[in-house]
């Protein structure tokens, strides 16, 4: 389970001390929730993040447990750092927005005929409880050719859950390479 603090202060002087000790400053909101600031230990946060098998996960807060999902994050535009996490409470039975990954199966046709796989969309935001959330879309690109693209109405959404996007937009795609 992933530790953190409860940052106190979230003044300038004492964010840049955080963060100059290794910290990830964290802000933690829900609905009808009080926003928790929060932060936690940068290299603790990245090695939890790659070895997640949910999309939600748990976080522990002094003596507050909480279940999240990463909402959004920021990044330092030069050395490419993660700078500041919003983390999503997520709590049952309240249907909220959540940004599910998108992951693929297969070798598309289209690569052997000078095809690149391009992804237009790496998450797709739904609206579903917690407990019908899926943590991710698995697309089978596999019959792909150059030109071709899954689009939002080919994803199978499970009961539960709603996808208020464009039906028209395209996800993943094979296009010819320059």
């Amino acid at each position: 389970m992933l530790q953190g603090i409860i940052r106190e202060s979230t003044s300038k002087a004492e964010t840049k001390k955080l963060r100059r000790d290794g910290y990830l400053i964290a802000n933690i909101y829900g609905k009808n929730q009080e926003n928790i600031n929060a932060a936690f230990k940068k290299n603790d946060f990245i090695k939890y993040m790659r070895n997640k098998e949910h999309l939600i996960f748990p976080v522990k807060l002094g003596e507050k447990e909480l279940k999240v999902v990463v909402q959004e994050y920021q990044k330092d535009p030069v050395k490419s750092d993660i700078l500041h996490v919003d983390l999503l409470i997520a709590q049952d039975g309240i249907k909220q927005y959540f940004y599910v990954p998108i992951k693929v199966k297969g070798t598309p046709k289209g690569l052997k005929n000078k095809g690149v796989l391009i992804f237009h969309r790496r998450r797709i935001k739904v609206k579903a409880a917690p407990e019908n959330l899926p943590d991710f879309f698995e697309l089978d690109v596999s019959d792909l050719d150059v030109g071709d693209n899954i689009l939002i109405r080919d994803i199978q959404m499970p009961d539960g859950v709603e996808c208020y996007l464009n039906p028209s937009i395209p996800v993943v795609g094979v296009i010819k390479a320059k």
